[in-house]
């Protein structure tokens, strides 16, 4: 198997860490832009977000299929496939002219963003030892927010030098080159056991994970904690483009920044777990969140950055303790296992806009955070109740 710090380790880590940059760049670089698309458009800020939304609505959608499929065919093969396409969606979102245009896409986009979420993690529990995994778990997760930092940013400064649309370009480009540099240094599976793919045995070990109930928490817990995180960075956009601050969308970029110390929280998550029982630490990350998002009622901007940054330390550890218990815990399937945690982590980043969109209606950002609280009160108690369950590898 791969071992920690041999080459194998450092070239199948290289290969995707950095298509997870560009996966998570291309499906979070619109947000920054909302309040643009919505001036553009002339669309109300929920329906803006739609933009964004579907993007992860039909990544999370296609998890089940990549899923089923990469047990069958192959995770290399599925990665290859899903990376190419979406360097071509990417492309197409440079030619598009109308909002339905934009969203169907983007939809596109999404569903071809899904095949790296599905089968990386699923590849490092079968080609990795079990101290590499656990580090290789930390740097993926890692490189998932710095994508998601760098598309966001990339976003806004291009918004600022000419027009919204521009970052597409290359975006593409970047994702062609990813593309070939995956299939150049991503090992070979040496340890995959090839299943026969029927839609039948495939709806039977989402069945079975569901009726886990170690695994069906752990995929609640995912799922609200993104259902509320992301989508507080949708609010937060229109919170600063808006009265008293007035940040354009270069500057509002900059505030994802903050998901650098979420890549601190991800890298440390393998040695909380040593030291905590992943419930606990999951319900440590729960609790930072809390505390980051309650100094954002704040009204200076030095307090919501702060609080972003805390909040984003908070999500990334919990996030990564999550990923790496629920491949320890599946006892069969793991790649369906770990691709029905991400629907309901991707399901939940879709419609937590809905969610917060009635607070945001009702009280603005106060609202925002009052809903965020009672959804995070509510993991915490889900995080503390894994505590009955072993740590132990299978």
């Amino acid at each position: 198997m791969i071992e920690k710090k041999s080459r194998a380790f450092y070239t199948a880590s290289f290969a995707l860490c950095l298509a997870a940059v560009f996966v998570f760049a291309n499906l979070h670089l619109l947000q920054p832009l909302l309040p643009e698309l919505s001036r553009d458009f002339a669309l109300s800020p929920l329906q803006t977000s739609w933009s964004y939304a579907i993007g992860t609505l039909t990544l999370g959608a296609s998890l089940l299929l990549y899923g089923a499929l990469s047990d069958a065919w192959g995770r290399r093969t599925i990665l290859l496939w899903s990376l190419s396409g979406m360097a071509l969606s990417t492309l197409a979102l440079t030619q598009v002219e109308s909002y339905s245009s934009l969203l169907a896409w983007r939809a596109v986009q999404g569903f071809c963003l899904g095949g790296l979420p599905a089968v990386a993690i699923a590849y490092m529990g079968e080609e990795f030892s079990k101290p590499a995994l656990v580090a290789a778990v930390g740097y993926y997760i890692s490189a998932n927010s710095v994508g998601g930092i760098s598309g966001r940013v990339l976003a806004g400064w291009f918004a600022e030098l000419n027009h919204w649309q521009w970052v597409f370009y290359p975006m593409a480009a970047g994702s062609a080159l990813c593309v070939w540099l995956v299939w150049r240094y991503l090992p070979r599976s040496s340890y995959f056991q090839p299943q026969q793919f029927t839609l039948k045995q495939a709806m039977r070990d989402n069945w079975f994970h569901l009726r886990q109930p170690v695994l069906s928490l752990t995929y609640l817990i995912g799922g609200l904690n993104f259902f509320i995180f992301l989508n507080q960075y949708t609010f937060v956009a229109f919170r600063l483009a808006d009265a008293p601050y007035q940040l354009s969308s270069g500057w509002i970029g900059l505030l994802f920044l903050t998901y650098l110390t979420g890549t601190v929280g991800s890298a440390i998550s393998g040695k909380v777990s040593v030291r905590l029982h992943p419930g606990l630490g999951m319900a440590l990350g729960i609790g930072i969140m809390l505390l980051g998002t309650l100094l954002t009622v704040l009204t200076p901007l030095w307090s919501i950055v702060l609080g972003f940054f805390i909040s984003a330390f908070g999500f990334f550890l919990c996030h990564s303790l999550a990923s790496a218990w629920v491949n320890q815990q599946a006892t069969r399937a793991k790649a369906s296992a770990s691709a029905l945690y991400l629907v309901f982590y991707y399901l939940g980043a879709s419609s937590g806009g809905l969610f917060l969109s009635l607070f945001w209606q009702w009280a603005s950002w106060d609202g925002v955070v009052l809903g965020s609280v009672a959804v995070f009160v509510f993991t915490l108690g889900l995080s503390l109740r894994l505590r009955r369950y072993p740590p132990a590898l299978h």
